[in-house]
């Protein structure tokens, strides 16, 4: 992790926004998806990206407060282009309607970047009765991205641009159960610990784009899959934690970054000409960073691609 302030080798830092890490990029003709793009970061990443020239689509599960998103930034640039789509990430059903309903559209899709999440609620089940941690920040996105797949594939060959998927995850991928991920027991309420259990999804982030890098060499395709820490950031994501909240609220001024800086590693990751060809690596801080070794254990990413196709089957 870089220090607060101190640039990396990209020439960025934790106090770099999204605008400052993509001055300069004319991204006119990408589109992109950004699940979770009413509110927080996946707001400001929506408004940088138009900012840039992408196309961008978001996904949110209130389409009303993603339209007032929407407006607000087409008063500050008129010239975006924006879309709203209805997505809920907790339900399959929501995300099968959503893709499908994206691929009849024929948007071309050249980023896709999975941002949505929520964080250390109390025990509860989604709508398909997985824990809802696991089911809304990673195994959501895991069928959002295998159903948009192909569309990606088929963008960056027809327009000879590399595709990118980027996984918003967290460094709060430390701190989950001792087995990394709980195959055998997800759904298990008696030993459930809401911060060990966003830990778990957040590393399942981390390994679900490794593990979609590695099929990407295998295959020859020309799309990256990365994943990256934003940064400890004063969000809506914190309204299960009041403890939490109120101690971000006391020490924030010292070290958290704002929505700018914390949206600043995911479009770095997104549009970076500097990040081409890289693929499978966690960033934070608009830098390449280590995660744990369980983020990097290839026997695990691949077990949870198994564990997550065999969920997300159609019943």
């Amino acid at each position: 992790m870089w220090l607060f302030g101190l640039n990396g080798a990209s020439g960025f830092s934790s106090s770099s926004t999204a605008e400052q890490v993509t001055q300069g990029i004319d991204a006119t003709g990408l589109t992109a998806i950004v699940t979770g793009a009413s509110s927080g970061i996946g707001a400001e990443t929506t408004r940088v990206l138009a900012m840039r020239g992408v196309h961008v689509v978001m996904a949110v599960r209130n389409v009303k407060s993603g339209t007032e998103v929407k407006d607000s930034i087409l008063k500050e640039i008129p010239e975006a282009k924006i879309d709203v789509m209805e997505l809920d990430l907790g339900s399959m059903a929501s995300v099968r309607k959503f893709a499908a309903e994206y691929n009849s559209t024929g948007y071309p899709l050249n980023i896709l970047i999975n941002n949505a999440g929520v964080m250390a609620p109390p025990f509860m089940l989604s709508q398909d009765n997985i824990e809802l941690q696991f089911a809304t920040n990673h195994l959501g996105h895991f069928l959002l991205t295998n159903i948009l797949i192909q569309n990606l594939k088929d963008t960056a060959q027809a327009s000879h641009k590399e595709g990118r998927i980027v996984n918003v995850s967290s460094m709060g991928h430390r701190f989950t159960y001792r087995e990394g991920i709980r195959f055998d027991k997800i759904n298990d309420k008696d030993s459930y610990t809401a911060i060990l259990a966003y830990g778990q999804s957040k590393l399942a982030n981390i390994l679900h784009a490794k593990e979609l890098a590695r099929h990407f060499k295998e295959e020859g395709s020309e799309i990256t899959a990365n994943s990256l820490h934003p940064g400890a950031i004063n969000t809506n994501l914190l309204r299960h934690q009041n403890l939490v909240e109120g101690i971000v609220n006391w020490i924030g001024k010292y070290f958290i970054k704002n929505i700018p800086q914390g949206a600043a590693t995911t479009c770095y990751v997104a549009l970076h000409p500097q990040v081409k060809g890289i693929t499978g690596e966690y960033f934070a801080d608009s830098n390449i960073a280590a995660p744990t070794s369980q983020a990097k254990d290839a026997e695990l990413a691949k077990k949870l691609w198994d564990f997550s196709l065999n969920l997300t089957k159609p019943q």
